[in-house]
């Protein structure tokens, strides 16, 4: 290795040192994480490039265990926004679920739950046709039913569910739900996702409803003799 002998060798390594520095203090006014490993990463190549020229051991030493542990960081980060994102599109896969989940089968005619009773699980449609009696609203495989119950503060069923087919469902319980929505990121955010669009289409269709009376309240009134 070239220690440094001469003052340009003893300019570079300041200067090393001095980006060094400003990178550092850059790292610590980032308000997001991804930047923050990216300019952390930068300041461990550049603290390990000063750190060999001055050999100064410690501070070689420490950058040099501080650099992977940012790039195993960065990665994960970096997998955790597809993992967002493929949920943001809706691409979950019902495999890993299994293993929290039971199967259930219900015949044609039967009803999950009413409207008002008390809520514990969620369902996801493996097969068949379901009907949400409020708003009649079909739902079929794919879908996932009673999960407004986990939010709803008493815990209660906030419609009625019937089925319409023969349905099978992977029913997973309250408790296991959240703990998956801490450890998986993805179904966290496709929950939440779900949960969300499924309380704006119901905004939609009162909003709707309402356009509607307002529509034939004035008809009545124009059509009303004075």
């Amino acid at each position: 290795m070239h220690w440094p002998t001469s003052l340009e060798d003893i300019g570079i390594v300041n200067f090393i040192a001095a980006i060094a520095v400003l990178a550092n203090v850059a790292g610590y006014l980032m308000k997001t994480m991804i930047p923050l490993r990216v300019i952390a990463m930068t300041t461990n190549v550049l603290f390990i490039a000063y750190s060999a020229l001055a050999t100064v051991y410690p501070t070689l030493i420490l950058h040099i265990i501080l650099l992977p542990i940012n790039v195993v960081r960065f990665l994960q980060m970096k997998r955790l926004i597809r993992q967002v994102n493929e949920a943001a599109n809706g691409d979950l896969s019902m495999e890993w679920l299994k293993p929290f989940s039971t199967d259930r089968r219900f015949e044609a005619g039967t009803v999950l739950f009413r409207k008002g009773d008390a809520a514990t699980e969620l369902h996801f449609v493996i097969s068949g046709r379901c009907r949400v009696v409020e708003p009649n609203i079909e739902m079929g495989a794919g879908s996932v039913i009673g999960e407004l119950g986990l939010l709803e503060p008493g815990r209660t069923r906030t419609a009625t569910v019937e089925c319409i087919d023969r349905v099978e469902t992977l029913a997973i319980s309250y408790d296991s739900v959240m703990e998956l929505y801490f450890q998986n990121p993805t179904f966290g955010f496709y929950l939440l996702q779900l949960s969300t669009a499924r309380l704006f289409h119901t905004i939609r269709s009162l909003e709707e409803e309402n356009a509607a009376l307002r529509a034939a309240n004035a008809r009545l009134s124009a059509t009303s003799p004075a």
